[in-house]
């Protein structure tokens, strides 16, 4: 397995961490954009497509999370610091929520760790947000009970970037493999924005139908077709983005779903008397 942080970088990150004390904070997040620029810079081409900064960052958080507790910093404090300057560079308040996460898995303080996710969620920056909604998966995961109330609350929230938030994070996606076992978590959910009228959280709740359409295929194919005759024109276009994948293998039976005759998607479009 490729190794993300060499010793070299270890070594750096271990310094850093025991200048915190004794540092100002705009100096150590310069550091920490340093460091994360170097070990991006040592990832050999061919495989920055597979490792990005979300990548970088998640291993960051997780080798300096245990050196902040051994050198006694309270990490919560330490990370909400950083995150809370919206003028830090983003993937190093990125990294924060990932600290805050793995607190959070630690010490289950969620009524803590949450407005932070709240705050990431509605933030104006993509980078902040999109790791942010990575960092969610394991809390989920290992909290799903407390999680799954926090998601209804984020999916019914008059910001659109929270409802997509709430439809982005609960994709089953590889950091989120447990969810293939227990769909309805995910689909009690994004239930809720099934009548979406915002495009931003309404792609995301098509592309998270679509995912589940290589999942469990006929189930998600008769709540696509729910969706397609319910009389809604949001929750059509929702439908509409689900079968996205599932068209290029069987165009008549989208269109069947769909009512339509013809289904374009990017640059190519499918014609029924095609067929």
């Amino acid at each position: 397995m490729f190794q993300l942080i060499t010793p070299a970088h270890q070594k750096v990150i271990t310094k850093l961490v025991e200048s915190v004390s004794t540092v100002e904070v705009l100096t150590i997040v310069e550091n920490l954009e340093n460091i994360i620029e170097q070990i991006r810079t040592d990832i050999p081409v061919r495989k920055r497509i597979s490792y990005g900064r979300y990548s970088i960052i998640k291993e960051m958080g997780l080798t300096m999370y245990p050196l902040l507790v051994k050198a006694e910093i309270n990490v919560f404090d330490f990370a909400a610091k950083i995150f809370n300057d919206p003028d830090h560079y983003q993937f190093v308040r990125s990294l924060a929520v990932q600290l805050i996460s793995i607190y959070g898995l630690e010490t289950k303080e969620l009524a803590k760790i949450l407005p932070v996710f709240e705050a990431a969620a509605a933030n104006e920056h993509w980078e902040l947000r999109e790791c942010s909604v990575g960092f969610a998966g394991k809390l989920t995961h290992r909290y799903p009970r407390e999680m799954q109330k926090w998601y209804l609350k984020m999916a019914r929230s008059e910001n659109p970037l929270q409802r997509r938030f709430a439809s982005e994070s609960l994709r089953p996606v590889a950091d989120n493999r447990w969810l293939k076992k227990q769909p309805e978590f995910a689909l009690s959910i994004i239930k809720h924005l099934f009548k979406e009228s915002r495009a931003y959280p309404r792609t995301s709740v098509g592309n998270n139908l679509s995912d589940w359409m290589r999942i469990d295929k006929e189930r998600t194919i008769k709540l696509i077709k729910k969706l397609a005759q319910n009389g809604n024109k949001d929750s059509h276009w929702i439908a509409y983005r689900a079968c996205r994948n599932l068209v290029k293998k069987e165009p008549v039976r989208v269109m069947d779903l769909l009512d339509v005759d013809e289904y374009k998607y990017k640059d190519r479009i499918y014609f029924r008397e095609d067929y």
